[in-house]
């Protein structure tokens, strides 16, 4: 038994030197099976023992021999790799920031959500920044993309989601002065919501009323969030011209 599980033990660790590869080598360029071997030292029949799993369901795509991913594919095999043992900060390493907010913006887009990425504005004398929002009248969502790191609990969840309430009751109270600029065109009213995306599941799946929504089950929180918003923390704010900035805390 100790044998076996030796053996089991190995062989993940292969297949997770050949992800991490993959990841490493497909961000901006293909990759061929003889470098990811090389890179992962691994024997080339080895890595295309685990290249051919990836590919039959369907993690990876191959154009010309290469070996080709698009920021989806390349979310999707991180979080394969991370669900099976892999390191969470070594695929964070090779992961690209701007694609886990394109992938987040991707599934708003794809629900019919307008989307602006790394919004930036001033309010209360200090400049703000919001990774993704996404809207649908009336509906605002402020998205704050994490990754966890080893360690991470409730203090640190803590952290996180109290600066993205603040910086969304920050947006709501200064949404008039630029709702043409993020493009909310003639509304007349907005309800603010802030959630904390992260690429793997943290430890709670709310803080203070704030989510917490692993990427992977950002679909099932859409699919939902009309019928539970009332429960989420949120801000009102009204908008059109002639109007005074009016910001209403609701929880």
């Amino acid at each position: 038994m100790s044998k076996k599980l030796s053996e089991q033990k190995k062989q993940m660790t292969t297949k997770t030197d050949v992800i991490i590869s993959i990841l490493k080598h497909t961000n901006c360029s293909t990759v061929s099976e003889e470098a990811v071997a090389m890179d992962a030292s691994v024997p080339v029949q080895v890595a295309n023992n685990v290249l051919r799993e990836l590919r039959e369901i369907g993690f990876i795509e191959y154009e010309h021999e290469l070996i080709e991913l698009t920021s989806n594919q390349r979310i999707k095999l991180a979080i394969h790799a991370i669900n099976h043992g892999t390191d969470i900060e070594s695929v964070c390493k090779v992961l690209e920031w701007k694609e886990f907010e394109n992938f987040a913006a991707a599934a708003f887009e794809e629900n019919n959500f307008a989307v602006k990425r790394r919004f930036r504005f001033k309010a209360s004398g200090r400049r703000w920044e919001i990774d993704v929002i996404a809207y649908s009248e009336p509906i605002i969502v402020c998205v704050d993309c994490k990754r966890w790191r080893r360690g991470w609990g409730n203090s640190a969840i803590r952290r996180v989601a109290t600066a993205q309430a603040q910086r969304t009751e920050a947006l709501a109270g200064n949404l008039q002065s630029i709702q043409r600029e993020i493009g909310l065109g003639n509304w007349k009213e907005a309800t603010l919501f802030p959630v904390i995306l992260s690429l793997f599941p943290g430890p709670v799946k709310f803080y203070s009323s704030v989510p917490v929504v692993p990427i992977l089950q950002l679909q099932n929180f859409l699919d939902e969030f009309r019928g539970h918003a009332s429960e989420l923390v949120h801000f009102k704010s009204v908008l059109g011209p002639n109007l005074s900035d009016y910001v209403d805390r609701c929880e």
